[in-house]
């Protein structure tokens, strides 16, 4: 799938701005809070239906503005041309329409686009709690299994009323327990067995991609952690339940689980240096890109923002070596360094754009002058 077009007003800082895109390399340049990520935001909300960075809608909403609409226009595969488009009024509900068409449930739009995003948020991904982890597992198999996003949908379900339970001031029977907890159990296996398959799958490509970047100079490794590897979900639901209302939350479940982020055998969180933090998270996103593209129907977009600071030279130039290849589909590209660009396009060849962006406007510059 490749975004030909994209159409903004009054997102974040972005208040208008209108750009054709080429089907393999863009590029993007200026300042730090020019708008540059705001811009991949937007192209990111097209595919996940919400912002990187900020779930809160209205809170994307320029500044002073009533409104926000990103519309992209896509091309598949085969020639087809679809339409999406988000809509976001104050106080009033997000829409979502493919080809003028109204979503019922944003879910269903999860992995018709598919999307990696790599930027400097992305450090959460060692430094944060366990959610973040999660998260990333979450989004890379929701963009191909529909089963998980169904199973995981349901299982946070049960879990808020479970905790409504635990929390009540008021005997609450046991039957009542047992309901929501069946269906956290039900879905959570589901949930648990795809994310296990997941990792164990994802594993050799991350560690290939490592590898490359860092011309074998580390050994790295993931290690998945779950409540439900050791007993039925619902037996350690069961058994955790009343020193669950002294907490007055589940203190158990898939929604614990860990994946552990190692640099030899230890936590890269405590062993590794800030070149080889960067290179593990530059090479979990790629492996994500990689693993979409075996498992889904269509190339996924690959989004790098601002990915080569604290890298040295000799990492820069693995990244630019893979990204500049064909096995990578359209890619948007933003860095404040333009001779990091240049090596870039230099690599690829003819097909790019590159554009200029400065306070919220962004500008195309001529690809034979600039290159």
């Amino acid at each position: 799938m490749i975004l030909k077009r994209i159409s903004i007003l009054n997102y974040k800082n972005l208040e208008e701005v209108e750009l054709g895109f080429s089907a393999k390399l863009n590029c993007f340049f200026g300042q730090n809070g020019m708008g540059k990520t705001n811009l991949l935001d937007a192209v990111y909300f097209l595919s996940f239906c919400k912002s990187s960075g900020n779930p809160i809608d209205s809170q994307n909403i320029r500044h002073e503005q009533d409104f926000f609409v990103i519309q992209g226009f896509y091309e598949a595969e085969d020639g087809t041309p679809e339409e999406i488009y988000c809509g976001m009024k104050r106080r009033s509900k997000k829409q979502f329409k493919r080809n003028k068409k109204e979503y019922s449930r944003f879910s269903d739009h999860i992995g018709f686009l598919p999307l990696v995003m790599v930027s400097p948020a992305d450090s959460e991904l060692i430094a944060g709690g366990s959610d973040e982890r999660r998260r990333f597992m979450d989004v890379v198999i929701s963009q191909y299994d529909k089963e998980y996003l169904d199973a995981l949908i349901r299982y946070n379900k049960a879990l808020i009323q479970r905790n409504t339970l635990l929390k009540s001031e008021f005997p609450v029977e046991e039957e009542l327990f047992l309901v929501w907890e069946e269906m956290m159990a039900q879905a959570g296996e589901i949930v648990f067995k795809k994310r296990e398959a997941f990792i164990k799958e994802f594993i050799p490509i991350f560690q290939s991609f490592y590898s490359f970047i860092s011309q074998d100079k580390e050994h790295v490794g993931l290690a998945y952690e779950s409540h439900a590897r050791d007993a039925s979900l619902l037996e350690v639901l069961r058994q955790s339940r009343e020193r669950d209302k002294i907490m007055g939350f589940s203190l158990r479940g898939i929604h614990k689980d860990e994946l552990n982020m190692l640099l030899g055998e230890f936590p890269i969180k405590k062993e590794g240096s800030q070149g080889q933090n960067k290179t593990y998270l530059v090479a979990l996103k790629l492996a994500q890109f990689d693993f979409l593209k075996r498992t889904g129907r269509t190339v996924p977009l690959l989004l790098l923002d601002d990915i080569f600071d604290k890298l040295d030279a000799s990492r820069v130039e693995q990244i630019v070596k893979l990204v500049a290849g064909d096995n990578f589909g359209q890619i948007f590209i933003t860095d404040t360094n333009r001779e990091h660009l240049d090596r870039i396009l230099y690599k690829v060849g003819s097909d790019y754009k590159i554009f200029r962006v400065e306070e919220g406007a962004i500008q195309e510059m001529e690809a034979d002058n600039e290159a």
